[in-house]
């Protein structure tokens, strides 16, 4: 397990988050992980309105996805349209750095830290599918790092870690798993005490004021997405104006409609006051 910078055990628990999302993918029978590499690749598209923007947007991507991929699917563009005093951060979080545990240390030494030395004083993650859940566990493991989330189809692990949930009557009534989640199946039962402790954090959504280490959190997906059940859960849990959904299943078409839903509610700078 790698060190952190900070918030130790929070890092802990998100990085076995993290493994757990892996474990769950690769029993899918996703294979041929790109290796993971210090540092990691970003690309930068500066705001085209301003000089100097002291907001940043980091972009994830799914599992098997490139960071051009938000420019091909148009994620950029949409910023630009609305005028906004941004720059963003593209980053190959590519399923080899969950494999490694890395994706925190990664995005916190090669992304987050040199932004802040550079004078960013807003920093929101966007993340879709697994960069969906690489956005949640990061801000488990450096809240204070992150002004805001948006998870579009995120990955919330196993559907029977949900099933759960739902069964206690939601993230406000869940209390964790009614039963000992080891068992006689030891690597199953890990991988449900990692996914128990990405829920436990979620929980934290359903109160009211939100905790102060919980950054507000913006959520999307298709209605028809494999993973929608767990969407639903989370959905509950959060304010009805920072949800959106949209027709369809996991995929880009979707994606883009829902980013084109979100991006205008959300809190940052324009150009123009």
């Amino acid at each position: 397990m790698p060190s952190f910078v900070h918030g130790r055990g929070r890092s802990r628990l998100a990085a076995l988050a993290a493994a757990a999302a892996l474990a769950s993918l690769l029993a899918s029978g996703c294979t041929g992980l790109r290796p993971a590499k210090a540092p990691i690749d970003t690309f930068v598209d500066k705001s085209t309105c301003t000089a100097r923007a002291d907001t940043l947007l980091i972009m994830l991507p799914g599992a098997y996805s490139h960071p051009d991929e938000f420019v091909r699917e148009n994620f950029v563009s949409a910023v630009r349209e609305r005028q906004l005093a941004v720059d963003i951060v593209r980053v190959d979080a590519h399923l080899g750095y969950y494999s490694k545990g890395a994706v925190i240390e990664r995005l916190q030494q090669d992304v987050i830290a040199p932004a802040r030395a550079r004078g960013y004083k807003a920093i929101w993650i966007v993340g879709i599918s697994i960069g969906g859940l690489g956005g949640l566990i990061y801000a488990n493991a450096h809240p204070a790092d992150v002004t805001g989330l948006v998870v579009l189809a995120p990955y919330l692990g196993d559907r029977v870690q949900s099933m759960d949930v739902a069964n206690a009557g939601g993230l406000e009534r869940w209390q964790g798993p009614l039963t000992d989640p080891v068992g006689d199946d030891r690597a199953g039962g890990e991988r449900a005490q990692r996914e128990t402790a990405l829920w436990q954090w979620l929980k934290a959504y359903a109160r009211r004021p939100l905790p102060v280490d919980h950054p507000p959190l913006y959520l999307g997906y298709g209605l028809d997405d494999r993973f929608a059940f767990s969407h639903r859960l989370l959905a509950a849990a959060l304010p009805p104006e920072r949800v959106f959904t949209t027709a369809g299943g996991h995929d880009w078409p979707e994606w883009t409609r829902l980013w084109r839903a979100v991006l205008p509610t959300l809190p940052l700078p324009g150009c123009n006051g």
